[in-house]
């Protein structure tokens, strides 16, 4: 009586180098995907700009016209245009996950579950997914800034800086959107938190007035809100405001990189939900 023996090969671990590779080569498909979103309709993209054009258009022309707020020797709508930018992007950002929820819904996110793709590189793709969004949608609004007569610096070091500043932002609130999601599992409860949050954190940040005009409580609340470092950023490199642009950056990759691990972490329990 003689046995055989059958040899099973065990794959060759593909090493940290080259999990990273995947990782990076699925965020830019998942980027990849959402430009292709965005050609096929661009109606959106005209849309979601008419409201920050009407912030630029009424708020900034009236404030401009009266005065009444202080920004030295900068005038208000230029002033004011970095902060619409910012909040142009926050706006996208914050209700990224209904997306997640309706792919949850489709089956989609549970075979992107499936596949050996890192969960943290999943949620990275969305988030940074996020970013190029808002990037194109901002250009549409700078437009509209130039028109009006705000004067921007697009040299291309900054342009780039801008870039960063926009992506980082929205990876950081499209991750707590998605965070939100994979805790109360559904559309119509994470609509109404976005809403909820959405203008606090517009408000609470220094995207309509000098942090000085701020009472003390809301300054407070200003030195630990993203979109503070980000209106910050973006309004030294458009507009030469003073800004600390290392702790600007820093801070909103640190946040990015704090909500894309939180938002990981409730993938599963979002893709069960």
């Amino acid at each position: 009586m003689t046995t055989q023996t059958f040899s099973v090969e065990i794959p060759a671990d593909p090493g940290p180098l080259k999990q990273l590779g995947t990782a990076f080569a699925r965020i830019g498909a998942m980027c990849l995907v959402e430009l292709q979103k965005l050609r096929h309709d661009r109606t959106e993209l005209i849309t979601r700009a008419v409201q920050p054009t009407l912030w630029l258009l009424v708020f900034g022309q009236v404030f401009t016209r009266i005065h009444a707020i202080p920004t030295g020797n900068t005038p208000y709508l230029d002033f004011l245009a970095p902060g619409i930018l910012a909040q142009s992007a926050l706006f996208i950002a914050i209700f990224y996950g209904i997306q997640i929820i309706w792919e949850r819904d489709s089956g989609v996110l549970s075979k992107l579950m499936v596949t050996p793709t890192p969960r943290v590189a999943l949620v990275a793709a969305k988030a940074f997914a996020s970013g190029i969004r808002a990037v194109v949608q901002a250009l549409a609004v700078m437009v509209v800034a130039a028109l009006l007569g705000v004067h921007l610096n697009i040299e291309p070091l900054h342009f780039l800086g801008v870039v960063a500043a926009l992506v980082l932002g929205s990876a950081c609130f499209c991750c707590l959107s998605i965070t939100i999601a994979g805790l109360v599992l559904s559309r119509d409860r994470l609509m109404g938190i976005g809403q909820a949050i959405t203008m606090p954190l517009f408000f609470a940040s220094n995207a309509l007035y000098p942090v000085q005009l701020m009472p003390g409580w809301l300054q407070v609340i200003n030195h630990i809100n993203p979109l503070s470092y980000e209106v910050e950023a973006l309004r030294g490199l458009l507009v030469g405001t003073p800004a600390r642009l290392g702790l600007d950056f820093g801070v909103l990759a640190v946040a990015a990189a704090i909500m894309i691990s939180v938002a990981a972490a409730l993938l599963p329990r979002l893709a069960r939900g």
